[in-house]
């Protein structure tokens, strides 16, 4: 396991882009420069970094507004192309780079329930102005679980074939995210890939981060949404990047989680465990929870590589040392739909 007190940001990143054998496979037999649309955000640099290790005689395209010059930079560094557009304004479009393949990364979720002009703008406008743009492109289009409705605690969580069900409109505005990109792959015959991601770990945010930090600040944890699924970074990515290998008209549909469902009492107490802490909780776990089956993203990809004892463990120590993270909490807590 790498040593995560030592690293700084640049050197976690390089972490979590490192390609499995599988991927750089994938990317081999792949035809055409690729462009990742929303790439500065929290998972767009290290999957454009994994995309440029995957395939480095590849043009790899980093399209984002780029507010993290410092994260910019990171990226340029390895060779990706960066471009700064901001992608509601329609008329920037004629100037982005055309590729064979597309990662669309774009959204928006914090912030969502002050602003829910601004979300559906992103969520759903944004997406038919990319799908309708790179309609003879390959893509792969970020999608979420909260598309799905809670779920029995016990069941596994929804899959692929599971209705959905979003509650609140940041959800709503993903699912309209999903439908605009059924729409243009539809017309257009646009091979299309939609992942339900939930949810993604690393140092610097997702639930682990949350918890942590929750506990070493004596802060009590809200036990009612009583389960989640975990995956790091790195895997998703990998996942992913793999996924562009589904794409379809009409969209093919992954989950992208990880493989167990979690117990939020257990996850605590595990990193109370490695923190010397003891967590502080509050309500009791409810009979239902958001929650994704994964079974045929690793029945098609394989299981993932990073354990959660991994997970904690690095996350724990990088939190614990006192080194940069986002302060975005995921609000996994969120039962409403109001982000």
């Amino acid at each position: 396991m790498n040593d995560i007190t030592a690293m700084d940001e640049s050197g976690l990143e390089d972490v979590l882009s490192e390609p499995t054998d599988a991927t750089r496979n994938v990317l081999a037999e792949l035809s055409g420069d690729i462009v990742v649309l929303g790439a500065g955000g929290k998972m767009g640099p290290t999957l454009a970094m994994m995309l440029k290790k995957a395939a480095p005689k590849r043009s790899i395209y980093a399209v984002s507004r780029f507010s993290d010059k410092a994260a910019r930079a990171r990226v340029e560094r390895i060779g990706i192309k960066t471009v700064e557009a901001d992608l509601l304004d329609e008329s920037q479009y004629p100037g982005l780079p055309r590729a064979e393949n597309v990662f669309f990364l774009a959204g928006m979720k914090f912030g969502a329930s002050g602003n829910q002009a601004l979300t559906w703008a992103m969520n759903s406008f944004v997406p038919a102005l990319a799908a309708r743009h790179y309609k003879d492109s390959k893509i792969v289009a970020f999608s979420t679980g909260n598309v799905y409705p809670l779920v029995d605690i016990d069941s596994g969580g929804a899959t692929e074939d599971t209705d959905p069900g979003p509650i609140g409109e940041y959800a709503q505005s993903c699912l309209g995210r999903e439908r605009m990109f059924e729409y243009f792959s539809q017309l257009y015959n646009t091979p299309v890939t939609l992942v339900r991601l939930n949810y993604a770990n690393e140092p610097r945010y997702g639930i682990i981060v949350d918890l942590t930090s929750r506990i070493l600040n004596d802060e009590p944890i809200d036990l009612t949404m009583g389960a989640v699924n975990l995956i790091w970074q790195r895997d998703a990515n990998d996942y992913i990047v793999r996924a562009i290998t589904l794409a379809k008209s009409p969209p093919a549909i992954v989950n992208v989680a990880g493989a167990d469902t979690v117990p939020i009492r257990q996850l605590a107490e595990l990193i109370g465990t490695a923190l010397g802490k003891k967590p502080k909780f509050i309500s009791q776990e409810a009979e239902s929870a958001l929650l994704s089956d994964a079974s045929y993203c690793m029945n098609t990809f394989g299981s993932p590589q990073t354990s959660l004892e991994q997970m904690v463990s690095m996350i724990v120590k990088w939190v614990a040392s006192g080194k940069e993270i986002l302060n975005k909490p995921t609000k996994f807590q969120v039962r409403d739909g109001k982000f």
